[in-house]
Order: structure tokens, then C-alpha cells, then sequence
């Protein structure tokens, strides 16, 4: 059975405090309103993975909640990945070796530069930047995560908030 790998950017965070550290940072209210959009937008098309793996920071967390609720899946299921935070691509692609094969299709929710520069790694995919709250689906023909490595997958989708405005 091929892989599928969601990449989601958090959702629009606020810059409004000044006094919370950047991993600290909530969703604004446009946030607030795209990540169930998204959320819903994938549902429409049967896209709803079998586990989520966020990044811990607030931002993403909250983001990932959203979905999750959607999704039907227990926020206490989301598997967060401290590593996430501020990764690289070498520390990204070390995270997806590392996901249990049980998993067709996982959802992993981050930051970028990382996300962008991850799906760009992973397919032949010309994505200059990931807009809040984007969707890249990538998919390998590959049984196990382990295998996944550069340009191994094939964009299947990507969606961002204002897309249908384009």
C-alpha cells in the first residue's frame, strides 16, 4: 500500500504580544477560522489520516486540534514531536523514516522554512512557499516510511486558505 504524507503549516499565528516567546505564539483569529476550513476542505475530498504528528509548539499544536476534531481523532492521540520545531529538512526526513508502517497516511503538522523545504525534498515539487495553514500531500509507492528519501514522492495536493480566490 503506498505512503501518504500530509504536510500542514500551522494555521495564521498572532504577533500581538510581545512578551510570549515565539514557540509561545496563539493562532489569530483568521487562524481560528482557517484551520476548520481546511479541516473540512480535506474531509469533502475522504482525506483524513490515521495519525497526526505535530510540532509542540502552540501555534501548531492548536492547529493540528482543529483538524483532529474534524478528523474524528482524540487530541489526546496527536503524537507531538518536539523535534519538529524549528527542523530542517535532515531532521523532517529523520522524523518520517522514523514513522510506524501501520500508517498509510500521517499528518504532520510544523513550520516553515522546514514544511516548504521538506515537500520540495521529497517530490520533484516547485512549491516557492507554503502559505499558514497549507496542505502538500505527498504520495510514495513505497511500504514503509523508511524508504521515503529525496524526491521518492509525488505531490497530490496542495491547498492553502485563499486558493479558491486565486
Amino acid at each position: 500500500m503506498a505512503k501518504q504524507l500530509l504536510l500542514i503549516r500551522h494555521a495564521k499565528s498572532d504577533w500581538g504580544s510581545a512578551s510570549l516567546t515565539d514557540f509561545n505564539r496563539p493562532l489569530n483569529r483568521r487562524g481560528n477560522t482557517n484551520a476548520p476550513e481546511m479541516a473540512e476542505r480535506m474531509v469533502k475530498q475522504r482525506i483524513v489520516p490515521q495519525l497526526i504528528v505535530s510540532s509542540p509548539a502552540v501555534r501548531a499544536l492548536t492547529t493540528a486540534k482543529y483538524f483532529a476534531k474534524t478528523w474524528h481523532i482524540q487530541n489526546e492521540d496527536i503524537v507531538e514531536e518536539k523535534a519538529i520545531y524549528e527542523a530542517n529538512v535532515k531532521t523532517l526526513l529523520a522524523i518520517v523514516n522514523q514513522l510506524d508502517d501501520q500508517f498509510e497516511q500521517i499528518a504532520l503538522f510544523g513550520h516553515n522554512p522546514g514544511l516548504t523545504d521538506l515537500a520540495n525534498y521529497l517530490s520533484n515539487g516547485h512549491i516557492y512557499n507554503m502559505p499558514t495553514c497549507s496542505v502538500v500531500i505527498i504520495e510514495f509507492p513505497f511500504e514503509s516510511w523508511k524508504e521515503i528519501g529525496n524526491d521518492t514522492g509525488k505531490i497530490v495536493l496542495f491547498d492553502y486558505p485563499k486558493s479558491d480566490e486565486d
